[in-house]
């Protein structure tokens, strides 16, 4: 499961322009909580802190604890508005997230066992069609990532949702169909041209230039 981060976030009374640039020039970030039948509240939070979560993988996935004067609200990062040059974040959606609650979420995908897949030792390639998963989960159940194992795999082989276990109480959010995660391709094999068919060409070309100088040579005596 996702571990939770805490992060301190100050009350933000005013909103605007104006304001959210001076918040930004201060080193800070103003954000909104919104969601589970509540009041939306503006609140600003230390850009630095957050940033080294934006760096690390499965933000939106990652369950945040937002103190608040004292209180907890634990959120899911929704929507990052970021600078188009510098992309540094200049707004960000919290979603607050109830007891209880099923969510969707976007969840990497992790290949485990590659060692064991005779279809990958025998120079097969990974062909990897999803690298997230969409699944709706349990607020206080939401994996990291999801392991597809590749042990006994071989070259044509399709790995489908219904070959993952997933946590309880996780489901894919697509139901009608057992969609495709990953395939073993066949390898691709480059010929390399043998010693001999090099030495041909090369005599060919020799050839095709003495021909082409003859014929320079005829047609400056004819002149």
């Amino acid at each position: 499961m996702a571990e939770t981060t805490i992060v301190n976030a100050n009350l933000r009374n005013n909103v605007g322009k104006g304001s959210a640039r001076a918040i930004r020039r201060s080193g800070r970030i103003p954000a909104i909580i919104f969601g589970d039948k509540k009041d939306t509240i503006s609140i600003d939070i230390e850009e630095r802190e957050y940033k080294k979560l934006m760096n690390q993988s499965g933000i939106f996935s990652r369950l945040i604890d937002i103190t608040l004067e004292g209180k907890s609200n634990v959120v899911l990062t929704r929507d990052i508005q970021v600078h188009p040059v510098t992309e540094n974040p200049l707004h960000i959606d919290f979603l607050r997230i109830g007891k209880g609650s099923i969510i969707t979420v976007s969840i990497p995908v992790a290949f485990i066992n590659e060692e064991l897949s005779p279809g990958l030792k025998s120079g097969g390639v990974l062909n990897t069609v999803r690298f997230e998963l969409d699944l709706e989960c349990p607020a206080d159940n939401i994996p990291e990532k999801i392991e597809v194992d590749l042990e006994g795999s071989v070259v044509g082989d399709s790995i489908h949702i219904s070959a993952v276990k997933l946590p309880d109480g996780v489901k894919p959010t697509i139901t009608d169909r057992d969609f495709t995660i990953a395939t073993i391709a066949a390898p691709t094999i480059m010929v390399e041209p043998s010693v001999d068919e090099i030495d041909d060409e090369e005599t060919d070309e020799e050839a095709t230039a003495t021909e082409e100088e003859s014929k320079e040579t005829d047609s400056e005596s004819e002149q």
